[in-house]
């Protein structure tokens, strides 16, 4: 039988060339897993949850008071009933945590490939592939929880469609074509629907299979300690036997301890929010687009001008254009750093001081801008004042990046000064015996 399938399936092929890959041995690699093992997850809660949604805003008699004459959208009063279901909360749960994960899982790891130069030649593709396929993890994220239709999902999709239609000259159309007409138009939740179980994960599916094709080609940067061992080598456990083992082991006990988080951690409940009404309440997007927000909170709203007949505001430049330069720059990172003497090994961080700073720079002026997300309830507790607060928040947006930048490169070579002379007094030492 399996001389009968290898004939026609080359199975023992497949085995020599792919099922025997060599692993890394290393805690690092296994944030990609993490990231592969969420979006999985997130396919077969969303399948089971898309089963018992109702993607329509036709009014409905609302669950909560059936006894009533009050009418709701059909998604909320779904999204009611799958929280009446048993298990249906915790599957929200799992799928709304899930989600966050991945996107942390996700970021940790492209930090590991910055920091460590696993973007230089030959993996600059893959490196891209990695900030598409955060970028469209994010907006799956978006659709997602916009999905509920509740009040807080309905302020979103407006906030989303004005950032949509803020484009000069094409906004308006971009805005109606996007989401099925003016908001808040009757396709609108099923056109979003379709983004978020059909098209976004399509586009995830690819960019993964993509990502993992190439890595399989171009082969793992190897962890330094390979080095030593065996130079140029794949140094590692084979996939199909000792990887595989590993692997289920890390997908069972990441499973539990999100069961464990949902558990106790609920999501924004869509009963509280309640329908969709003109009372908008505060809204706050998760962490991974906190900092676009925050950009959009400091910006002064009186910014617009019209130039060619086209009109730009703070939306655009806030939402569109500020993020759209910061990932440009992600993008061209391979391109801006030529240097291609380490193929093969991770380089320790601190051997780059300067792409290190840069990287700590980055994510200050990241973490400064999601705290300026918060700016109202600084403003409102008194840490900042009303008339000072975005000048503020703007100068050490500026100012802390630039400090945390020339601060982790005398640290680095004050390191290295310290090495270098401890490697001397060991060489003067030896010479002395």
């Amino acid at each position: 039988m399996n001389q009968w399938l290898d004939e026609r399936l080359h199975i023992s092929r497949l085995n020599d060339k792919f099922l025997r890959k060599a692993f890394p041995v290393h805690h690092s690699f296994f944030l990609g897993e993490i990231t592969l093992f969420a979006l999985i997850l997130l396919i077969l809660t969303g399948a089971i949850l898309a089963l018992f949604y109702e993607p329509s805003v036709v009014l409905v008699k609302n669950p909560l008071n059936p006894t009533s004459t009050d009418l709701v959208p059909a998604a909320w009063a779904s999204a009611i009933n799958i929280n009446a279901m048993p298990f249906g909360d915790m599957l929200r749960r799992m799928h709304h945590w899930m989600a966050n994960l991945m996107m942390g899982a996700g970021l940790m790891h492209m930090m590991r490939i910055y920091f460590t130069g696993a973007y230089k030649k030959p993996r600059e593709i893959n490196w891209w592939i990695g900030l598409l396929l955060i970028i469209f993890t994010a907006l799956t994220a978006v659709t997602g929880y916009s999905l509920p239709y509740d009040n807080f999902a309905f302020t979103t999709l407006k906030v989303v469609v004005g950032i949509a239609s803020s484009i000069p000259w094409i906004g308006e159309w971009v805005g109606q074509a996007a989401f099925a007409g003016k908001f808040p138009g009757p396709g609108i939740i099923s056109r979003v629907y379709g983004y978020h179980i059909m098209l976004l994960p399509g586009i995830l599916l690819a960019l993964t299979g993509a990502h993992m094709l190439l890595m399989i080609k171009q082969k793992h940067t190897q962890p330094r300690y390979a080095k030593e061992l065996a130079y140029k080598k794949i140094v590692g456990v084979p996939l199909i036997t000792q990887q595989t083992p590993i692997m289920l082991m890390l997908a069972l006990l990441f499973t539990g301890l999100v069961m464990l988080f949902a558990a106790f951690i609920p999501v924004h409940p869509v009963e509280v929010f309640g329908p969709p009404s003109n009372q908008s309440p505060i809204v706050k997007p998760d962490f991974y687009l906190l900092w676009v927000f925050g950009i959009l909170a400091i910006l002064p709203g009186s910014l617009e001008f019209n130039l060619w007949g086209g009109v730009f505001n703070a939306e655009f430049f806030g939402a569109l254009v500020t993020p759209g330069i910061i990932i440009g720059l992600l993008f061209a990172i391979p391109l801006i750093d030529r240097s291609s003497e380490n193929q093969y090994y991770a380089e320790n961080p601190t051997d780059y001081p300067v792409r290190l700073g840069l990287g700590i720079a980055f994510f200050v002026m990241i973490g400064v801008f999601s705290v300026a997300g918060y700016r109202p309830e600084l403003v409102q507790s008194g840490i900042l004042k009303e008339s000072n607060a975005n000048t503020i928040l703007w100068i050490l947006a500026i100012v802390l990046p630039i400090i945390s930048y020339f601060l982790t490169i005398g640290i680095v070579r004050g390191i290295r000064k310290l090495r270098e002379a401890d490697e001397r007094e060991m060489q003067a030492a030896a010479a002395d015996d």
